[in-house]
């Protein structure tokens, strides 16, 4: 029987050892931690959302490389859901397009069933093997027993990125491959709050909603909350990848009533007092109101200025919070380093896949679903057994 030896028991890898052993091999998955997918788990606890129900060609528009693009083609996300479903996990479509286990099921259930199919399909598990060295033949792992050399005919390595490094997810795998040659981009934060150089901690724990976020490189209408250190979100997420492009301390904008035009704006501004104005006629929540009145007084009295600011409220940022606690990481092993089927150039028996890769989504079932379609594709081709 053939055989595939699996590195990285989160989402990648236990989707990999899915897929070979339903082709007939014989499956290994080792994990440095005592557990499978404990960032799965930890993800899972604010709000479990698995993909998202969007089209298809606009789900690919929001991975940043055609890459990854061409990888979950292969495995889309109504290939996820019918995954799902097919190891007992039913799943809905919530208000947001995002989709979800059915009310009830828990992070942990999902995992149980998954884990139950893979048992039945009897892939083994290592646990507390954290991988030191590879070359062309043997894998060799650090074990509470010691070092252990296992030969290996095809491995699979889905190490993660380096985010919440407390589940596994450390990055320690990058000095490995860095003394290999294996080329990569640096991991750094991606769907990661940022940091204000005057945070607004009065207004901590607040919600702006039904804002629209932008710089000159790029924009999310959304909402976003304010923390004591800074502003987090959805739409704070996505903007990540358009922060990247300017060194910090630098500007993002906010549209605080992107229904209207800004000369619309100045006219209700000037039909009555402003406050009253705001209040009743632009109907702006009290955040919104607190905000703008942390503006000068000049400002906030001159009709034209204060529609400006409307439309254009400057948050002033630092930078982003730090890498170990942001939702995932960019950057990974080169694209150049691996061939279409994600097998290393230098090591052609080894593939690669999960978020160690080089590619970038923003959050709302984007991530998992790359992880679950890199993880697919490791045994795409390999003919049922």
């Amino acid at each position: 029987m053939k055989s595939v030896h699996i590195v990285g028991a989160g989402p990648a890898g236990l989707m990999a050892a899915h897929q070979f052993a339903l082709k007939g091999y014989s499956v290994n998955v080792y994990d440095h931690k005592s557990a499978p997918a404990r960032k799965f788990l930890v993800a899972g606890q604010g709000g479990f959302n698995l993909t998202h129900s969007e089209e298809l060609e606009l789900f690919l528009s929001r991975y940043d490389s055609q890459e990854i693009q061409s990888i979950v083609r292969e495995f889309t996300n109504q290939d996820t859901v019918h995954w799902l479903h097919s190891i007992g996990v039913p799943t809905y479509v919530g208000s947001s397009g995002k989709i979800f286990p059915v009310k009830g099921i828990k992070p942990i259930e999902v995992l149980q069933k998954w884990l139950s199919t893979l048992e039945v399909l009897n892939v083994r598990f290592l646990f507390n093997y954290r991988l030191i060295d590879f070359d062309l033949k043997k894998l060799i792992f650090m074990t509470d027993n010691g070092m252990e050399e296992v030969l290996y005919q095809r491995a699979v390595f889905a190490f993660g990125g380096k985010s919440w490094a407390i589940t596994g997810s450390d990055g320690n795998w990058t000095s490995l491959f860095f003394k290999k040659g294996i080329k990569l981009k640096p991991l750094e934060a991606a769907n990661s709050g940022l940091e204000m150089l005057e945070p607004w901690q009065d207004l901590a724990g607040k919600a702006l909603k039904n804002v629209y976020v932008f710089n000159e490189f790029g924009s999310k209408y959304g909402e976003f909350i304010i923390t004591d250190y800074g502003i987090e979100g959805s739409a704070v997420y996505f903007m990540n990848r358009f922060l990247r492009e300017k060194s910090f301390p630098q500007y993002i904008y906010v549209d605080l009533k992107p229904n209207l035009t800004h000369e619309r704006i100045i006219d209700l501004l000037s039909s009555g007092k402003i406050s009253e104005v705001l209040k009743n006629k632009l109907h702006l929540e009290p955040v919104k109101l607190a905000l703008l009145k942390k503006l000068d007084k000049a400002t906030y009295i001159d009709p034209g200025l204060l529609a400006y600011k409307i439309k254009k409220f400057p948050i002033e940022l630092a930078g982003f919070r730090p890498i170990d606690e942001v939702i995932s990481t960019y950057g990974g092993v080169d694209w150049e380093e691996l061939n279409p089927k994600l097998f290393l150039k230098r090591y052609p028996a080894i593939q690669c896949c999960g978020e160690m890769l080089d590619w970038d989504a923003p959050t709302g079932g984007y991530l998992l679903q790359a992880c679950f379609s890199s993880g697919y594709y490791t045994a795409l081709g390999i003919p049922e057994s």
